[in-house]
């Protein structure tokens, strides 16, 4: 059986580096991407992104203002800032503001972007399970408690 690839929403406006990344990438995960906050949001709304890597400086919205925008809409994909600047006020916002898992510079290394994924994934997945356990176990309370009161009226 095989392993289900992992979806990955890459956001640049930049079009070379979209295609850069697709190439890159798209035989490890299910790439998407947009050139904008605008196009991305709309791809985040229908399908199950479970990690998403943004460029920092585009027009309209940066990638943080994206990531911060998305909170409480899809708080479960991790975020990963790739840019081509070094700003450390921008990775402080980015930790901060956006709830970045990481940041990543350009031009990026093939191998630190695929590990980052990974890593991010295994950090999305472990969250996963956490709730699906959560859920479980506050089930699991509740039919003691109530078998409890029953043997208390009984």
């Amino acid at each position: 059986m095989e392993e289900k690839k992992i979806n990955v929403l890459y956001i640049d406006d930049e079009p070379n580096n979209i295609t850069s990344f697709r190439a890159a990438f798209r035989r490890s995960f299910n790439i998407y991407s947009a050139e904008s906050a605008e196009e991305a949001r709309k791809i985040i709304e229908v399908e199950p992104i479970e990690v998403i890597l943004s460029d920092q400086r585009m027009p309209k919205m940066t990638g943080i203002e994206f990531f911060q925008s998305i909170l409480t809409t899809h708080p479960d994909p991790i975020r990963i800032l790739i840019t081509g600047y070094t700003d450390i006020n921008a990775v402080i916002d980015a930790i901060n503001i956006g709830q970045v898992y990481k940041y990543l510079t350009k031009p990026w290394i093939e191998h630190e972007v695929r590990t980052a994924i990974l890593n991010a994934f295994e950090l999305y997945d472990l969250r996963r399970q956490n709730r699906e356990l959560t859920e479980k176990l506050m089930d699991a309370n509740q039919k003691l408690e109530l078998l409890a009161r029953q043997n208390l009226l009984s």
